[in-house]
């Protein structure tokens, strides 16, 4: 959380315990639109929303956290949202889900008991991991573990569970033939911990809590059979869960066996291995950097550039699949389905299944052995990926490996295309590409990428065939990798034979195991190949619930303690980023695809976004709607980035670096079609782009935003932020040389102003959102035909204006701002105007809706400021504020201004300085005020009161 969102938190938190419900609310949502990803902020929010009787709000808010986070206090407050709004059916079915998987709380039991009444239910029911049933009931009623009956004709309130009650799936207790509130009751789901453990230098430490009962401490059974309770709550934990209580253990290394034990296990009360289990003690000793007693297993291997080892064409001895599987009976299906789909009849499948506690899981791999599909290898408890990708590659017999997860799906062809890539002696390991694959991630290697369905990874992979299959895969030629990645990798015997298998004794559930056997391969002369002729979706690494980054990271350390240097050779990897040229031919061929044969438009902006951005999204959906194929092209860092205009994350990869790059553009550019640019911002941009058009042979038309054309400031203002007035060459070059200009290229005004006549009036077509701008453009470059294209409907939006409204008797004049306010949209004039009415007590209250480069100087004088907002919120936000007036404060010309529409929306005349589209738009509306600028704040304030305040 930013420190600005921690102090808007800070005055929500200080507000609300004031009794000041409403200002309270106002800042913890500030808070949550600064931190936006926070689900801690969102609890409070939503908490807050409750309060002040916004029910659909927090409702939403519950509904995100228990989707996202299985959060069971998010689970019950939706039920009382609901029951508030009067949503009895809708309550009784969270109800009945809320009870079903989680211990209710005593407070939630009144609720319980009122829901099961008003459904006419016998009923409710809850559970606690010390294994005691609570029942409201008033009638006798049976229990059933797993279909058995274990009890019947109880009458009174608890019942205890027999011994071994967490090895059942299902509780059910019923009245006759019918279920109870919360009955069947999903123990899995009760029972299920989160945990985590390490080495440290001075033994095992780790957390451990079960999130369907929090306030339950429970038990670690450690490798000798003796166990501890964990009841202190752990303080150093980095979790995103609200409301987790992670509880603390620490077994000192005096208490583990002494000497070198070996890896031990830990395990929860349901006789589940402890994330990071097991773990060697002796692993602490060399992350604390104690090398003396080191066995010879944990000596670090420097990561070095060792001699290649001699290539030569290989015959592959065979090849098998290995494929480890847990649970997610749906996903671990559709994967094996689509590998026995693709698979050579001469290659065997091998699943080892690690002790799935889905039991209808286990029974559909019975089949497909029976069916004889799978060579089956099954545990017996659960011992992790690293030790069930061992026994699968034992089991494959000198083989070639072609190691799976079973969260992936394999497009047709798969098999064979990563053994042709080992067909060289000297190549260890191939990786394909992926939606989630790290470095080997298509389209973004920075954020995270859909998951793809079947089809959509079938046409990903037939992309990368079409476009990579010409490649010499066979030759051993190919992008080198730091490392594999074991979602898919597929690894030569030879390899395996040399290096052995994956280590068992380091990465419990896995995370960091195929990195430190590709190290270790290396070291030994072997190569890592990407095989971006294929594609394989991956769902990603859900399986390790929320320890999963306590794991990453510990396993991480491991990796970097054991082989120095891994951390920089991954970023020297990134830095040269050797598969940008793959995945931006991809993003072309996926964008060629996309035009299906349609013209083009390329329209060239900047890259800040704002009323910019919004005109080349309204004008590509204007285009598109015309059968174009809508373009943009903003600058980026050294060169620019193409994008599709309706939705620029889609294509991430085509940048390009100007000028050296520049033809590779141009060929895309013809193969698109594009029969005519439209330049929006050239601020940015390398030199070659304002000539594009001639090196494709098209004209250009040029939609005028701003005032660039003639001023290097660009807004017309000076350094102290006040407009200009427009004066001669000698003035501006004053003003210039003074304060300096914004266009970031070396151009003496008149050369500016000469480049701007001679590309003004060579364009086909020249176009200005206002009648102002077309106005002022002509004075400085006279007979241009200037085309006035307004933005918005001002006709539409002046009808919804409400005339002559006044504050509230008794109640201050709520004045409204709207935007991202920089000095020259007014920062100053709106901190001139709060301080006249702090020091002045003057009943007029200021907000903003948006945000500044200094909101703390408007917040101390008292002004609420939202902070930054997304365009569907804005409307929601002004009306929060229960404005009776909006103002628009730039103290320079405007050549549209949004959120003067935004402020005529929300029904509120609009007061602004008479300049620019701003004051002709207000002028025109015949409602609200366009003042003379420079009017004294405190002639303003008067101006507020006097027209709008309360009479």
């Amino acid at each position: 959380m930013s420190r600005r969102a921690q102090e808007a938190f800070a005055r929500g938190q200080a507000a609300f315990q004031g009794g000041n419900t409403s200002l309270g609310l106002f800042w913890l949502e500030r808070a949550e639109r600064m931190s936006r990803h926070n689900p801690n902020l969102k609890w409070s929010v939503g908490l807050a929303c409750l309060s002040a009787g916004r029910l659909v709000d927090c409702l939403l808010r519950m509904e995100t956290l228990r989707q996202d986070f299985g959060l069971r206090e998010a689970a019950f407050l939706e039920v009382v949202c609901l029951m508030r709004l009067q949503r009895a059916e809708e309550a009784t079915a969270r109800m009945q889900m809320a009870l079903s998987r989680f211990h209710a709380a005593p407070e939630t039991h009144p609720l319980a008991e009122q829901i099961a009444a008003s459904a006419r239910l016998p009923g409710w029911m809850t559970v606690s991991n010390t294994g005691t049933v609570l029942l409201g009931v008033s009638r006798p009623v049976h229990l059933f573990l797993d279909g058995k009956e274990i009890a019947r004709g109880i009458t009174h309130d608890t019942y205890d569970l027999p011994e071994g009650w967490r090895s059942a799936r299902q509780l059910e207790v019923r009245v006759g033939r019918q279920h109870i509130l919360g009955s069947p009751f999903d123990i899995a789901a009760l029972t299920r911990c989160e945990s985590f453990v390490e080495a440290t230098g001075d033994g095992l430490k780790g957390w451990i809590w079960t999130p369907a009962e929090p306030e339950y401490a429970p038990l670690v059974t450690l490798w000798d059979g003796s166990s501890l309770r964990a009841e202190a709550f752990a303080q150093d934990v980095d979790s995103d869960i609200p409301l987790a209580r992670n509880r603390a253990f620490h077994i000192p290394r005096a208490q583990c066996p002494k000497g070198d034990p070996g890896p031990l296990e830990l395990r929860d009360e349901n006789g589940r291995l402890l994330t990071g289990a097991p773990v060697d003690p002796m692993v602490g000793e060399l992350l604390a950097k104690h090398m003396s007693g080191l066995p010879a297993r944990l000596q670090p291997i420097k990561v070095e550039g060792p001699d290649m080892r001699a290539r030569h064409s290989r015959k592959s001895p065979g090849c098998a699949i290995v494929i480890p599987v847990y649970a997610d009976r749906l996903r671990t299906l559709a994967c094996l389905r689509s590998v026995l789909a693709t698979c050579p009849p001469d290659v065997p499948v091998i699943v080892v299944d690690d002790a799935t506690p889905e039991p209808s899981l286990a029974s559909a791999l019975d089949k497909l052995v029976e069916e004889n599909r799978i060579i089956l290898i099954r545990h017996d408890r659960n011992l992790g990926f690293p030790i069930s990708a061992n026994d699968g590659m034992r089991a494959a017999a000198g083989r070639d490996i072609l190691l799976l997860n079973s969260d992936t799906l394999v497009p047709k062809g798969w098999v064979e295309r990563l053994r042709t890539r080992l067909a060289c002696s000297n190549v260890g390991t191939v990786t394909p590409l992926s939606n989630d694959a790290t470095i080997l991630s298509y389209p973004s290697i920075e954020r995270a990428n859909p998951v793809p369905s079947l089809t959509e990874m079938r046409a990903m992979d037939r992309l990368c065939r079409d476009n990579f299959r010409s490649q010499d895969a066979n030759s051993g030629n190919g992008i080198e990798l730091p490392t594999a990645h074991g979602f898919c990798m597929a690894i030569s015997a030879d390899c395996l034979a040399e290096i052995g298998l994956f280590r068992e004794d380091l990465f419990a559930q896995g995370y960091g195991e195929e990195n430190d056997f590709c190290l270790r391969a290396s070291a030994r002369g072997f190569r890592h190949l990407a095989a971006p002729e294929l594609f394989v979706a991956h769902v990603g690494s859900a399986s390790f619930g929320t320890a999963r980054k306590a794991l990453g990271a510990r396993n991480l350390e491991i990796i970097n303690a054991l082989h120095p240097g891994y951390d920089q050779l991954v970023r020297r990897f990134i830095a040269a980023d050797p598969l940008h040229e793959t995945r931006r031919r991809l993003d072309a061929a996926r964008l060629i695809r996309l035009a299906a044969g349609r013209s083009a438009v390329l329209m060239v902006q900047h890259d800040a976004g704002g009323g910019v951005g919004r005109v080349v999204r309204e004008r590509s959906e204007s285009f598109e709607a015309a059968g174009f194929f809508a373009l943009a092209l903003r600058p980026h860092e050294s060169g620019c980035l193409l994008e599709y205009a309706l939705d620029g994350k889609r294509f991430l990869n085509l940048k390009f670096r100007l000028p050296d790059e520049l033809p590779s553009l141009l060929d895309l550019l013809r193969t698109l079609q594009v029969e005519t640019v439209e330049w929006h911002h050239l601020i940015g941009h390398a030199p070659c782009i304002r000539t594009l058009h001639d090196a494709l042979g098209v004209p250009y038309d040029v939609f005028i935003h701003d005032h660039v054309w003639f001023c290097p400031r660009i807004s017309l203002c000076d350094g102290e932020g006040r407009y200009c007035g427009e004066p001669d060459l000698a003035g501006c070059e004053l003003c210039v040389s003074r304060w300096g200009g914004y266009l970031g290229e070396d151009i003496s005004l008149p050369g500016l102003l000469a480049r701007s006549a001679r590309e003004l009036s060579g364009a086909r077509a020249l176009m200005a959102p206002s009648d102002d701008t077309v106005r002022r453009i002509r004075r400085h470059f006279p007979g241009l035909a200037i085309e006035a294209l307004p933005l918005e409907n001002d006709a539409v939006l002046w009808k919804g204006i409400r005339p002559n409204h006044h504050a509230k008797s008794g109640q201050p004049l709520r004045v409204c701002v709207v935007g991202g306010i920089s000095q020259w949209k007014g920062y100053d004039v709106l901190l001139a105007l709060a301080e006249e009415i702090q020091t002045h007590r003057l009943p007029i209250e200021l907000s903003l809706v948006g945000h500044t480069h200094d909101d703390d100087a408007l917040i101390s004088r008292g002004v609420r400021v939202t902070g930054e907002y997304r365009e569907e919120e804005v409307q929601d936000l002004i009306r929060q504020q229960r404005p009776d007036v909006g103002l628009i404060p730039s103290v320079a010309p405007e050549t549209w201004c949004y959120a003067l529409g935004q402020v005529w929306r929300n029904g509120l005349e609009a007061v602004c300085f008479d300049l620019g589209a701003q004051g002709e738009r207000v002028r025109r509306s015949m409602t609200g005020l366009a003042v003379p600028l420079g009017i004294p704040p405190f002639q303003l304030a008067a101006m507020l009161l006097r027209r709008w305040g309360a009479s």
